[in-house]
């Protein structure tokens, strides 16, 4: 059994810190993507705060299928190129949106959604996934979110590659 209760105190480094170990705890010895997903998504929509929307889409045949969550119901398939995940599945790189509403191509899957932060997952150097996580405040996701994003994301596709 797990239980990870998040310091209210704690700044984000700290945040990302303590989530990086629970993930680590969770995906130890785990390699089924689903799973490992599945768990993430909770962790990450228990322990950092202001979020309407958490969780992932897995590469499936060239485009973005929609993957373990918590949140509304979303999209299940994002093009490549097409709104912020798929963006940062085609170019790779992390997308932090301050403004989605000022996003070319933002696909508002949630009216509510605000800003976006989208991790692409990568393994021997294909994007598998992205972690896609949505706030209905504007600018919630900051330099420091994305850099524990990325570590985690590095960290699940280690886990993944097995």
């Amino acid at each position: 059994m797990f239980d990870f209760k998040p310091d209210a105190d704690a700044n984000a480094a700290m945040a990302w810190a303590d989530l990086h170990s629970a993930v680590d705890g969770v995906t130890s010895g785990e390699r089924d993507a689903i799973a490992n997903m599945a768990n993430v998504a909770s962790l990450l929509w228990e322990l950092i705060p202001d979020l309407n929307w958490a969780g992932f889409y897995r590469m499936i045949d060239g485009e973005l299928v929609l993957g373990p969550f918590h949140g509304r119901a979303a999209c299940i398939r994002i093009a490549l190129g097409a709104g912020v995940c798929g963006t940062a599945a085609a170019t790779g790189a992390t997308q932090l949106v301050a403004d989605v509403h000022a996003f070319p191509g933002h696909i508002a899957c949630d009216a509510a959604s605000a800003s976006e932060l989208v991790v692409p997952i990568v393994i021997a150097g294909q994007v598998v996934a992205v972690l896609d996580l949505d706030s209905p405040t504007v600018a919630r996701f900051t330099a420091e979110d994305a850099a524990g994003a990325e570590r985690l994301c590095a960290l699940l596709g280690e886990r993944l590659a097995g």
